[in-house]
């Protein structure tokens, strides 16, 4: 179980400070973030479970959150920042949980982009970003949302991507309390060094590094530009680049996976 006592303290120093919202269990942490910002939370509240009974992921594919197995926390930003450069906000989520994950665990994290999370070939985690617009009263709020499987043994059948845990992967067992504090502080310095033109765009050379997913894999998209080839980076605002038979495409939404064999 979390200790709220002592993770207050442990991130008395950051924006989330007085602003953990914990719930054993919920339908989903995602929507909670959403409603709590039309009702004017402030930029920083962190909403989790021990539990989410109807998780999502990205195009609302469903995210098992079995109750006390993983991490299911989202966070509510109201970020000051150029429209171009809110796009980058899912890569930097993605580089603070590998990061994070790294710290506590040592395990080497994968990001596929745009969102999910691997150690090796199998996701342990994923990534959902979700918007609220602003109005005169309210600033622009962004909700990331982060999942981790962190204890599970078992996984339901059908998954697209064979997943993992970070027990499994690892062989050891880990707090879900000392990953939610990484979490917190590293998703802190990404989102906040997107404010300086020059740091958000080392995001772009970071997450190739983190990759292997970006540059030179023959992948298949799927979605709605659905399409097969090989991946050539990332473009100024972080989409995929993928050099098809029938030429570049700009990936701004979809899913990856490897390419079927010829």
């Amino acid at each position: 179980m979390y200790n709220l006592a002592n993770l207050e303290s442990a991130l008395a120093q950051s924006i989330f400070s007085g602003k953990l919202h914990y719930a054993p269990s919920t339908a989903s942490t995602n929507s909670d973030a959403l409603a709590a910002a039309r009702h004017a939370a402030l930029h920083g509240s962190v909403y989790f479970a021990d539990e989410q009974t109807a998780g999502r992921g990205r195009g609302d594919h469903a995210w098992h959150s079995a109750a006390g197995q993983g991490l299911y926390v989202s966070v509510l930003l109201r970020p000051q920042l150029p429209a171009a450069r809110l796009f980058l906000l899912p890569l930097a989520a993605g580089l603070a949980a590998a990061a994070a994950i790294h710290a506590v665990t040592g395990l080497h994290v994968d990001l596929r982009w745009p969102n999910d999370l691997l150690v090796g070939q199998r996701k342990t985690g994923g990534i959902l970003v979700e918007s609220r617009n602003g109005s005169e009263r309210l600033p622009h709020a962004v909700v990331v949302g982060i999942g981790v499987n962190v204890h599970q043994r078992e996984f339901p059948p059908g998954l697209a991507t064979p997943a993992t845990s970070l027990d499994l992967a690892s062989g050891r067992r880990f707090s879900r309390q000392n990953l939610l504090v990484a979490l917190l502080k590293s998703l802190e310095r990404e989102t906040c060094a997107l404010s300086d033109p020059d740091a958000a765009r080392s995001v772009l050379d970071r997450m190739e590094k983190a990759s292997a997913w970006i540059r030179g894999r023959k992948v298949q998209v799927h979605g709605p530009q659905a399409c097969q080839g090989t991946t050539a980076g990332l473009d100024e605002n972080g989409f995929l680049r993928v050099e098809t038979a029938a030429g570049l495409v700009t990936v701004q939404t979809g899913g990856l996976r490897d390419a079927e064999s010829d």
